[in-house]
């Protein structure tokens, strides 16, 4: 039996989408808005584009977890794409952005597959995927906010 995981959520962000997607599309800002990404390395070279590769180490419900992310769609400050079939749990990344009167809404959503024991633990994942997801935007915005 599977059980796909997909969360989504989104925030409103007053800052200009340019501004916005350029900071939040940069993998290399990651570890500065996202509480559980601890380190991020280029594999291929920045700026990032379709067929990027980037090494991500994170922590997630107490255990450290390393994977490559490779970025699969690319539309300049609407929407980036990023996946990775490593690991317990391979997992689709994306962002997307859209203007809206007071900013930027910013969609966040991860989507995959778990194997194993994660599989079995997958409601589990979800709502503290859900909860860290929701801190990570409110920790985005605060940093784009701030830059006024």
């Amino acid at each position: 039996m599977s059980r796909r995981v997909d969360v989504t959520v989104e925030n409103i962000i007053e800052r200009p989408v340019q501004e916005v997607a350029a900071y939040a599309g940069d993998p290399g800002n990651a570890p500065e808005w996202y509480a559980n990404i601890r380190q991020v390395d280029w594999r291929t070279a920045a700026p990032v584009r379709v067929g990027s590769l980037l090494d991500f180490v994170a922590t997630f419900l107490g255990r450290r977890i390393a994977y490559t992310y490779e970025v699969t769609a690319l539309e300049p400050g609407a929407r980036l794409v990023m996946q990775t079939a490593q690991g317990p749990f391979p997992m689709r990344t994306t962002y997307a952005w859209t203007e809206v009167p007071a900013g930027t809404r910013m969609e966040l959503r991860n989507d995959g597959e778990p194997s194993g024991f994660s599989r079995l633990a997958a409601p589990v994942i979800e709502t503290a995927m859900r909860r860290a997801m929701t801190k990570d935007l409110a920790a985005l915005k605060r940093i784009l906010e701030a830059r006024r």
